[in-house]
């Protein structure tokens, strides 16, 4: 008989954060014309067999003209319960189902760090990650078997 599965949130909280305004005050004064970059990675962390930490690292560059008027950096993460499940299966549960529950909580602390800092409303737009995940899980799979390390 195969293993029962198991999924339980044990904690989520805020593992690393960061908020720069480089060229504050004079941001403030200048003509507000932004434009955003953003990175988003996933990490996770065996802690036992049936136990990992997934975290999500957010980085936002928000820039005004050529000048940096902010840099947010926040990295959410979570203890999951994660039994039962085979490896693919795993590969979808760290990959996507625990990243698309901890997104709203990246999402509420940026949010919070950007109106602290002064400036306006930031709503990060949501994040597909199945398809981020099936993405990487498809590179992988064509990716050339070597014990090189890139």
């Amino acid at each position: 008989m195969a293993e029962e599965k198991q999924f339980a949130i044990q904690k989520i909280y805020t593992k690393d954060i960061s908020f720069e305004t480089p060229n504050s005050p004079q941001v403030f004064v200048e003509e507000w014309k932004p434009s955003v970059e953003f990175n988003l990675a996933t990490n996770v962390q065996q802690l036992d067999e049936n136990l990992a930490e997934v975290a999500i690292k957010l980085t936002i560059t928000v820039k005004s003209g050529e000048v940096v008027a902010y840099l947010v950096e926040v990295t959410q993460a979570g203890i999951f319960v994660l039994g039962g499940f085979s490896e693919q299966e795993m590969g979808g549960m760290v990959g996507s189902f625990c990243p698309n529950i901890l997104f709203p909580y990246a999402r509420e602390v940026v949010s919070d760090l950007v109106a602290k800092g002064g400036f306006p409303q930031f709503i990060l737009a949501p994040v597909n990650f199945d398809a981020l995940y099936a993405q990487h899980a498809q590179a992988q799979t064509q990716a050339p078997s070597s014990d090189a390390i890139n």
